[in-house]
């Protein structure tokens, strides 16, 4: 990771440099992606996990030494891979659109290997999924074009329910439950369960468009439309 220098002259930019700001080291020259690198604990050791223009890369922080490296990309030139890592257990979830589809791998300490593969179970444009007791769920498809809604089986990537019409969004798991945040703005709470979708309160939050991901804290939902931060108390009826 590299830091910005704060502003001033190079003199005073030298003067003032402290052990933070400075390089501790750098790895690989892949493109970035759109997608957030992650930390995770797998198999007891600490990894970061950053999903590149070119592929899945599993790092050590402490120095940067690459463990793996798993080629995943869209064929595109002009696409978006953006949707993070998800890891659980030992297991890491790589999702994209156009074409690239969804992969499970398993961490084998200093490799992966392949668990199942495809682009019909859940391939993700922008938005991460969440899991939730060996299911994941988010949304699959392309956000121009549409998406659906789904719940995935994390262990064989079997789709227990897919739902069509809410466009595309954000997820939230709250506990049990999954907090939707569409694009349009509308907010949805249902339960976390692959018996379908059974939306148990809507409403209009935000005006559209919502395409941050929003983040919950102590009962409030803090999301942001295109020009606007809002605060929504989710323990008030």
């Amino acid at each position: 990771m590299i830091l910005p220098e704060l502003g001033g002259t190079q003199k005073h930019r030298a003067a003032h440099r402290s052990p933070w700001a400075s390089r501790r080291w750098q790895a690989t020259d892949d493109e970035a992606s759109y997608a957030s690198p992650i930390a995770a604990s797998i198999r007891g050791q600490r990894v970061i996990l950053s999903l590149t223009r070119e592929a899945l890369v599993a790092l050590k922080p402490a120095d940067g030494q690459v463990l793996f490296r798993h080629r995943f990309r869209p064929a595109p030139n002009a696409s978006v891979s953006a949707a993070a890592p998800l890891v659980v257990d030992d297991r890491i979830f790589i999702s994209a659109s156009y074409g690239a589809g969804a992969r499970l791998l398993r961490f084998t300490d200093k490799d992966s290997e392949v668990v199942w593969s495809g682009d019909d179970s859940l391939s993700c444009h922008y938005a991460t999924s969440v899991e939730h007791r060996g299911y994941l769920y988010g949304w699959h498809g392309r956000q121009e074009q549409g998406c659906e809604l789904r719940c995935v089986e994390l262990r064989t990537g079997k789709v227990r329910w897919s739902e069509a019409g809410l466009k595309a969004g954000s997820v939230t798991l709250a506990g049990e439950e999954l907090l939707l945040l569409t694009e349009q703005g509308l907010l949805l709470r249902a339960p976390a369960t692959p018996e379908g979708f059974k939306p148990t309160a809507h409403v209009q939050a935000l005006p559209f468009e919502a395409r941050a991901f929003p983040a919950l804290a102590d009962g409030r939902l803090y999301a942001r439309s295109q020009d606007r931060l809002w605060c929504l108390d989710l323990a008030k009826p």
